[in-house]
């Protein structure tokens, strides 16, 4: 009698990798924040553990509601999901059907094409540039009758390099009106550069841009998975459509809230990041390592085929870091002392290769 199986195409589905934790080990490798979650918001969670009996509010209204004020927007144009990699998913199953297509540049975010084949649609990775940068023109010239979504994540995940605002701003205005944009900013609140734009900025007047956001990163709440997504209102309807009931817990939405109460204190210790990723990539210059210009809390260092071996040779040494084979290693940025034991081990290791 013949077995159930699973679908057939699952077989090559690509393997999402987290970043590895070794006890003993530094972990640089999944762009966490150093400190957790700020110590009001920790409270927060405690107070509301005593609620964990009832089920959360499926819709996140209250935090609905706050972010719409906060980043002055209507509430019906917010939608909440289980970290901003679930409304990844949560979009290409709410705009796309079997065979639409998919645009993003590679590398990016590794989850982009596991959520597309997942929901049946088409990957189309466009390479990045020679200077580790996304390559609007070629996405743009990569637009088909079949395309539906492309993701412009920004600052790019694993690069850190970010589209400036004439740049994003001439390619939006060339992208048919037909294909949705994705705008996907998880790491919004390490940007520096005034010519990066807030993405939610272009929602306010174009139909067809939606912005992703995460509390996992600068907000410290990795563990707990919350994300938004700000979107024209038929998409963000759409995206709650196809929202798994309740995955967005309680004390996600309690924290996420705190956390919105304690956004000065959490800017400031962004700013402490952004110091220290300024002194890691000089540092790393001088060294002699090639790392483009970052506005995350990373830095990419790409390395072709040393990128293994580069891990291999931080693991050793106690840090674990993130490598992407053939590409280059993504290094988060951590402690000013685990910095500094970082950059010991990049050093012994580019003598050793020199």
């Amino acid at each position: 009698m013949p077995s159930v199986s699973p679908r057939a195409d699952l077989e090559s589905l690509p393997k999402y990798v987290p970043g590895r934790t070794i006890e003993g080990a530094i972990k640089l490798a999944s762009n966490e924040v150093p400190g957790g979650a700020l110590p009001s918001v920790a409270q927060a969670i405690a107070d509301a553990a005593a609620g964990v009996n009832r089920y959360p509010d499926t819709g996140s209204q209250a935090l609905r509601e706050r972010l719409a004020r906060e980043l002055d927007v209507p509430v019906e144009r917010v939608a909440i999901g289980c970290g901003s990699v679930s409304l990844c998913q949560q979009t290409i199953q709410a705009v796309c059907s079997p065979g639409d297509e998919v645009i993003f540049g590679w590398r990016s975010f590794e989850a982009y094409p596991i959520v597309t084949q997942v929901a049946n649609a088409v990957s189309v990775k466009v390479p990045i540039t020679e200077g580790q940068e996304l390559d609007l023109d070629a996405m743009l010239a990569a637009i088909t009758d079949r395309t539906r979504v492309v993701f412009v994540c920004n600052p790019n995940n694993p690069t850190g390099t970010a589209v400036r605002r004439a740049e994003l701003e001439r390619f939006l205005e060339a992208v048919p009106e037909h294909v949705l944009v994705v705008l996907d900013e998880a790491y919004k609140e390490f940007v520096t550069d005034p010519e990066v734009p807030d993405g939610v900025e272009y929602t306010r007047s174009r139909s067809n841009v939606m912005v992703l956001r995460t509390f996992s990163k600068a907000y410290g709440l990795a563990g707990l998975r919350v994300g938004y997504a700000v979107a024209p209102e038929p998409i963000a309807d759409a995206l709650r459509q196809v929202y798994v009931a309740f995955s967005v817990n309680m004390l996600a939405q309690v924290a996420a809230l705190a956390s919105l109460d304690a956004a000065d204190e959490l800017l400031a210790r962004c700013q402490d990041i952004v110091v220290e990723r300024g002194r890691v990539r000089e540092a790393l210059l001088a060294a002699g390592y090639q790392v483009p210009e970052t506005q995350a809390n990373f830095v990419w260092l790409p390395l072709g085929d040393q990128a293994v071996p580069f891990a291999e040779h931080a693991l050793d040494r106690k840090l674990v870091v993130r490598p992407f084979a053939g590409d280059g290693v993504r290094v988060t940025i951590g402690t000013r002392e685990e910095n500094d034991l970082f950059l010991a081990a990049a050093r012994e290791f580019s003598s050793r290769t020199a």
